[in-house]
């Protein structure tokens, strides 16, 4: 991938694509292709084709997706479904047909089974039933694995696929009905300390564990993967370590610098028991991360803080 390559980022302004165009600028790639929502409908074939067919992008970056949280998952579940479907499919064929050099992918560790075996490796996928609550959403992001996989075997292209773990930092959803678990802790915990509440509720029990890797390493990990890696198979991207949710609070609880009570609500889903990835193929490939999870929710609440007024506004 040269400096000058036109290089189209699917989902610019979301959490990932942010991130992602923020890590190529400061790389020296400035040839990059925006659209919103409101300007392509990446729903619809037609104008997908028609934009692949004017803009001719040479590499892309398919960070558009319909994303949210257990709740978001398990009530909009034919629109996680349809939209995923649908803009995954639309990308790819198009990218086909207009012959891009390099299409890199982006999965979700939902993609693997349940009770999968820990960590979780790339060769554990479809070995075992999904976790119901995002079903959906995960036979979706497996669907454009494939995609990616058969359209190499069948046509030859260079279609990557990388499947991060829990993923947090600036840009994230902080809606509390619809965001992922971090982002809402951050937001709850901040609001009952402003409203010096005595408690915040949290679902589950707390004991379910978690991965977190923060965006910006993300973002470094997918332009190392375009420039070096090559492979058919998908590659899991994570920090290969895992804290239960309860921990995860605590440690919001002390960066807030809230004094109130943590009440678990065990009437309330824990979703998968653990999703830990085996990152060992990446690392070997010759990438890691870099930023703690302490380090990373410091940074993100700062960056929340900041835009809290419009967060608060949505």
């Amino acid at each position: 991938m040269q400096k000058e390559s036109k290089i189209y980022i699917a989902g610019h302004r979301g959490l990932v694509g942010s991130a992602i165009v923020k890590t190529l600028q400061e790389n020296g790639y400035n040839n990059l292709v925006l659209k919103t929502s409101k300007e392509l409908d990446l729903r619809r074939q037609t104008e997908v084709e028609s934009f692949f067919a004017a803009e001719r992008p040479d590499y892309v970056f398919l960070a558009a997706a319909r994303v949210g949280g257990i709740n978001a998952n398990n009530i909009y579940r034919a629109e996680f479904i349809y939209d995923n479907l649908m803009i995954e499919s639309n990308i790819i064929h198009s990218a086909y047909l207009y012959e891009v050099k390099k299409l890199l992918f982006l999965g979700s560790s939902c993609i693997y089974p349940k009770f999968c075996p820990q960590p979780m490796k790339e060769e554990h996928l479809l070995t075992g039933f999904l976790e119901p609550t995002n079903e959906p959403y995960a036979i979706a992001k497996i669907t454009g694995i494939k995609l990616c996989e058969n359209y190499c075997r069948q046509y030859g292209v260079n279609f990557i696929s990388a499947m991060p773990t829990n993923l947090y930092g600036p840009n994230d959803n902080f809606d509390l009905a619809n965001s992922h678990v971090l982002p809402a802790l951050i937001r709850k915990t901040h609001e009952a300390k402003i409203n010096n509440a005595s408690h915040v509720e949290i679902w589950g029990t707390g004991s379910a564990m978690r991965e977190f890797l923060y965006i910006e390493d993300l973002a470094k990990a997918l332009l190392f993967l375009m420039q070096n890696y090559n492979d058919i198979e998908f590659v899991n991207v994570g920090t290969g370590e895992d804290t239960p949710i309860k921990e995860l609070a605590l440690l919001i609880k002390a960066i807030v610098g809230y004094e109130g009570e943590l009440k678990f609500d065990p009437s309330k889903p824990d979703g998968t028991p653990r999703k830990l990835l085996d990152v060992s193929k990446i690392k070997a490939a010759g990438w890691e991360a870099a930023t703690s999870l302490k380090a990373g929710i410091e940074l993100t609440y700062q960056w929340f803080l900041e835009n809290y007024n419009a967060i608060r506004g949505k």
